[in-house]
C-alpha cells in the first residue's frame, strides 16, 4: 500500500480563467512543483500534447504526469464515439506512463459559465441513468482495458454533484466505473468524502485533495453565484488553509488500503494565493496526516 502526493497546475494558471495566471509559464510551473517536493502533476492547458516534447520537460523536473481531465458526452453521443473522441488523450496518457483516466460528462455542464449560478446545476435525476450508466461502464471498461483505472470525478456544476446524484451514478453502473474524491467538491456539494471511501472502497481510484471556505460559498449561494465567481471569491483553498479534516480522510483512505496518487488541486487566484507558499501548505499537511494514518508514501 504506497501512496504518491501530486499537484494540479490549476494553482499557477486556469484553463477556464486566463487571466488567472495566464502569464505563467511551463517551466515555472514545473519547476516550482519539483521544488515543493511533488511527486507528479496532472496535465494543463500549457502542456505540449507530443510525448516527445513532453517527456523530457517532465523528466527535467523529475515529475511523473499524473493523468488529465477528459471532458466526457455521453449524454449526446455512444460509445464508439466517446472512445474516437477520446484516443489522442488516451494515447498521450499511455505513453507518458499514466495510470488514471478523470473523467467528468460535461455535454450539460454550467461550471464553465461565469454567468450561469450553481443553482441551475444539472441533476442526475433529470436523465436516463440506466442508458447513461451503461455507456459509461462500457466506456470505462475500455479504458481499463487500454491499462488505465477510470476515475469519475464528481464536480459542482455539472449532473453529478450532491450525494444523490452520486449515489445514482454508483447504483447504475459497474464497478469499472472508478470514483475520483474532490474533498472540495464533495465537501460544498453535500457529499461526505470519507463515508463515500468506506462504503465504496472498490470504487476509490483517484484522489484530489482541497479544502474549502465554507463562509465564502455560503455567500455565493445566497446571492445565486456561479462557480467561477466561487473560485474567484476563494471558496477552494489548500488542504490545511479551510475547514477540512483530513486526518479524517486520510485515516479512510488507510482503511481501505488505498494505493495510487493524491493530487492537491485548490483553484485560486495565483496573484492573491502564491501557489509555492499554498503548494508546500498543502503538501505538509497531507503527508503529515497521512504518515498519522499509516499510509506509505513510494519512494
Amino acid at each position: 500500500m504506497a501512496i504518491s502526493f501530486g499537484v494540479s497546475p490549476i494553482a499557477w494558471t486556469n484553463d477556464d480563467m486566463p487571466e488567472l495566471g495566464g502569464d505563467t509559464s511551463l517551466e515555472t510551473i514545473l519547476g516550482d512543483a519539483h521544488e515543493i517536493g511533488f511527486a507528479g502533476i496532472e496535465l494543463g492547458g500549457k502542456f505540449p500534447r507530443d510525448p516527445a516534447v513532453l517527456r523530457p520537460l517532465l523528466d527535467r523536473h523529475c515529475l511523473a504526469l499524473v493523468g488529465g481531465w477528459f471532458s466526457g458526452n455521453l449524454l449526446t453521443v455512444d460509445v464508439d464515439a466517446e472512445i474516437a473522441a477520446a484516443a489522442e488523450h488516451l494515447a498521450l496518457l499511455k505513453a507518458m506512463g499514466s495510470t488514471v483516466w478523470v473523467h467528468a460528462e460535461t455535454s450539460n455542464a454550467i461550471h464553465g459559465q461565469r454567468r450561469t449560478p450553481l443553482s441551475q446545476s444539472p441533476r442526475h435525476a433529470e436523465i436516463d441513468g440506466g442508458a447513461f450508466g451503461r455507456r459509461m461502464t462500457d466506456f470505462a471498461d475500455y479504458i481499463q482495458g487500454q491499462g488505465l483505472r477510470f476515475a469519475y470525478h464528481h464536480h459542482l456544476g455539472t449532473l453529478v454533484e450532491g450525494p444523490d446524484d452520486l449515489d445514482a451514478l454508483i447504483a447504475t453502473t459497474g464497478e469499472s466505473v472508478g470514483l475520483t474524491i474532490d474533498t472540495g467538491h464533495a465537501a460544498l456539494g453535500g457529499i461526505d468524502p470519507v463515508a463515500t471511501i468506506r462504503a465504496h472502497p472498490r470504487r476509490i481510484a483517484h484522489v484530489h485533495c482541497k479544502d474549502v471556505r465554507a463562509s465564502v460559498f455560503s455567500a455565493l449561494r445566497e446571492r445565486d453565484g456561479s462557480f467561477l465567481e466561487g473560485v474567484l471569491a476563494g471558496m477552494f483553498t489548500t488542504p490545511g488553509d479551510g475547514g477540512l479534516d483530513f486526518s479524517a480522510v486520510m485515516g479512510s483512505l488507510a482503511d481501505i488500503r488505498y494505493s495510487g496518487w493524491i493530487v492537491v488541486e485548490a483553484e485560486q487566484d495565483p496573484a492573491i494565493a502564491d501557489p509555492r507558499k499554498y503548494g508546500a501548505l498543502g503538501l505538509a499537511t497531507l503527508r503529515r496526516e497521512a504518515a498519522h494514518a499509516g499510509l506509505g508514501e513510494a519512494v
